[in-house]
């Protein structure tokens, strides 16, 4: 599900959710109820555009709860199967998310630079039985923000992490068109994920810039699948 895939998160309405289908990305986000960053689109707006994406696509819920109820009642509410959760969830919510909702896809973030090394990666062990995949991400100190920051991180941690991980790893933060390549083949990620990365001056997705970074993303994995 997660091998060699590509997420665009920050899907702002459905003419950019069709365009991103259309140039092939496997997974949609859509971050909500965040503590930091603004939402790109009202709840009801969100449920209007899942609705409408078919597959082989599929609609991701980017949120901070960490509430096993609260996350049950959201998904279903939007009618998505796969939630990336960026709060400090604990390995009772999950286990209770996973008890309650067990066809519930699970990617958990593994924030880099908000705690030392050690301790992620006893975080990562704590919580691997419990969820489908991890998201790599980097932390901003100044604004506190944990996703979507357009900052890139020391992709020795994240190769690390892949490297040690048991589930898939996605790489996460601050990639673009420009850096994607050699971060799939510096870290070899399961799969990758941009935001901020490929918008234009506007805040919207840019069909050319997605189209590289797809372009780029899908070598890099060929490459070292036929390594």
């Amino acid at each position: 599900m997660f091998k060699n895939s590509v997420q665009i998160a920050g899907i702002i309405d459905f003419a950019e959710a069709e365009m991103l289908m259309r140039l092939g990305v496997n997974f949609l986000g859509f971050p909500l109820r965040l503590p930091v960053n603004k939402e790109d689109l009202s709840e009801p707006e969100a449920a209007r555009i899942i609705s409408k994406i078919t597959p082989p696509h599929i609609s991701v819920l980017i949120t901070y709860l960490n509430q096993a109820d609260e996350i049950i009642k959201f998904c279903s509410e939007l009618n998505v199967s796969t939630i990336q959760l960026h709060g400090d969830i604990s390995v009772k919510e999950l286990f209770k998310l996973k008890r309650e909702n067990p066809s519930l896809k699970i990617i958990k973030s593994l924030v880099i630079g908000e705690i030392g090394l050690e301790k992620l990666l006893n975080k990562m062990n704590e919580l691997m039985p419990f969820v489908d995949a991890f998201i790599t991400d980097t932390f901003n100190p100044a604004t506190g923000a944990s996703g979507a920051t357009g900052l890139t991180h020391d992709w020795n941690i994240s190769r690390e992490i892949c490297e040690l991980c048991k589930k898939p790893v996605i790489l996460a933060g601050g990639l673009t068109p420009a850096n994607v390549y050699n971060a799939v083949k510096f870290v070899q990620p399961a799969g990758v994920d941009s935001h901020t990365g490929v918008e234009d001056s506007r805040g919207r997705k840019d069909p050319q810039m997605v189209a590289e970074f797809i372009a780029l993303a899908k070598k890099a994995f060929a490459e070292l699948n036929h390594k």
